[in-house]
């Protein structure tokens, strides 16, 4: 718990107390690798916080393949925002990538949450601000780079992430085939 007290603290301030009632509104889990956290056409009933680990979200593309669209490692947010916010069935599917430690803040309690703590609204305005930005990139790179400067911007900015997951999935994330992403990898 004290990884997400410690992300917490970066934007805003929470006392000891304040950190004693947060942790009431946490559920702390132990996830083993590859297992699912949410899938597909059910309802997202949590905000998942990475402690420790990595996780990805996926859905299946028209050809029946997998098509990552996010991952999740230490101190960042997780959800199917849209299954979250409005409670009807996800779109996305939720995997542990690695054996990891998570907390996750259930739809039902995050009102009564921020309503004990308001600054929490503020952490968590602050928090999707930051996760918005980074999906506004995404679309920047994936329109405007071809896939092997998109390979490369995204290695640079992220070099021990690209070490650690699996190149199918990163090749998944960057809509390019594996084949492809090893050739790219070759030319490094």
């Amino acid at each position: 718990m004290q990884v997400l007290l410690a992300h917490i603290r970066k934007f805003v301030s929470l006392s000891d107390e304040e950190a004693e009632t947060l942790m009431r509104y946490v559920r702390p889990l132990e996830v083993k690798k590859k297992e699912m956290l949410l899938r597909e056409g059910d309802i997202c009933k949590e905000m998942l916080f990475v402690g420790k680990g990595c996780l990805r979200m996926y859905y299946i593309n028209e050809k029946g393949t997998e098509q990552i669209t996010q991952f999740a490692l230490e101190n960042w947010w997780l959800s199917d925002y849209t299954s979250y916010d409005r409670q009807q069935p996800a779109t996305f599917s939720i995997q542990a990538v690695e054996a990891s430690e998570v907390y996750a803040i259930a739809h039902d309690k995050q009102d009564a949450l921020t309503r004990a703590l308001p600054q929490m609204e503020r952490y968590f305005r602050l928090i999707l601000q930051k996760a918005y930005a980074a999906a506004q990139m995404r679309v920047f790179f994936f329109h405007n780079l071809n896939r092997e400067e998109a390979y490369r911007q995204f290695s640079s900015m992220f070099p021990g992430f690209v070490q650690r997951i699996p190149q199918y999935m990163l090749a998944s994330y960057l809509g390019l085939t594996p084949e492809y992403l090893s050739e790219l990898r070759k030319k490094r």
